[in-house]
């Protein structure tokens, strides 16, 4: 696998409700993802080890980033290479870090559920064996202690039913042409070649839980900002007008039921709008939260850079029931 340089400290794109202050405020000079793969058999919660013949240890599948990738996308090509299974995010889990050759590192972990019959193919390189156990078995089996803290909360969350989890993704729309320098009407606005770019990892990084719904404002920018996800994957998009810039000034309030609308149904969908409607999206999402996950939902504005992503879960059978919080920051060039 390939890598970014990780010779200098790196203060990380990501906040996770699920990781340690010391973490979500900390410097490090490599970053790597992975995941905890998680099925039911025979009632009993069951999770994917992995035998690395490199460091001859049992662990997760995980590794470093890739040269312009996000973390979410690491996590999921990590899973891919190691083990040959295509899974998509669900719970963020504990983070770890640790010191590795005199540098600094930190290790992003989400569940990752496996559907009953698919069959993991370890790559033979990476990784030689793999082996599902029992959740509380794992702990045994684990070389490395810092691993067991992903379990924990793996363990912990299947305990409280919250592991069937369903994404609701917010997207402020990508970087636009400069309103200053734009004549014609406000709606048309279209995203400036950074902007482009920047909706390309957008749909790279929704990847990583594949929503099966796109809402948006009808406003060019944020239309642009979906496309290419939504065509990659011929979905339709729906658009709401109450979204707008200019709707959501005069009128908050019409805004707000809307969104509110649109959180309540529990299914994995993303929405994309612009930053003054952001503080009316992430009050709703306040309202709904454990106070711990609400607190690192953004708080001033602008809240989020443009092309920056929220995604909050939701516990189906549960009512307006959120259980966690992760702030992506947003492609540079």
């Amino acid at each position: 696998m390939t890598s970014t340089p990780d010779s200098r400290l790196v203060l990380c794109s990501l906040q996770r409700s699920s990781d340690a202050e010391e973490i979500r405020l900390g410097e490090f000079e490599v970053i790597a993802a992975g995941a905890i793969p998680w099925r039911i058999e025979h009632g009993q919660l069951q999770v994917l080890l992995i035998h690395r013949p490199r460091y001859d240890d049992w662990s997760w599948p995980k590794g470093k980033l890739d040269a312009g990738e996000s973390i979410p996308e690491c996590a999921i090509r990590e899973v891919r290479e190691e083990v040959g299974l295509n899974i998509t995010l669900g719970l963020p889990l504990a983070a770890t870090a640790y010191t590795v050759k005199n540098k600094t590192k930190v290790v992003y972990y989400w569940a990752a559920q496996v559907g009953a019959g698919i069959i993991e193919q370890p790559d033979g390189s990476e990784c030689d064996q793999s082996l599902w156990v029992q959740a509380e078995q794992a702990r045994e089996q684990l070389t490395n202690p810092s691993d067991i803290a992903p379990l924990d909360d793996l363990i912990k969350a299947h305990a409280h039913q919250r592991l069937e989890s369903m994404p609701l993704i917010i997207v402020r729309h990508a970087k636009a042409k400069p309103r200053g320098k734009w004549t014609r009407a406000e709606g048309e606005r279209p995203l400036a070649a950074t902007g482009r770019r920047q909706a390309l990892a957008v749909a790279r990084m929704l990847e990583a839980w594949r929503p099966s719904h796109v809402a948006s404002s009808p406003w060019i920018r944020c239309v642009q900002t979906v496309t290419p996800y939504v065509s990659l994957h011929e979905i339709k998009l729906k658009t709401i007008n109450a979204i707008t810039e200019h709707a959501a000034n005069r009128k908050p309030e019409k805004a707000t039921r809307a969104l509110e609308k649109l959180v309540a149904k529990t299914r994995s969908q993303v929405v994309c709008m612009h930053r003054p409607v952001l503080p009316l999206v992430i009050a709703v999402l306040r309202s709904k939260l454990p106070a711990k996950a609400a607190a690192v939902l953004p708080s001033s504005d602008p809240f989020l850079e443009p092309g920056g992503v929220i995604v909050a879960h939701q516990v189906p059978g549960s009512k307006h029931k959120f259980v966690s919080v992760e702030i992506h920051a947003p492609y540079h060039d």
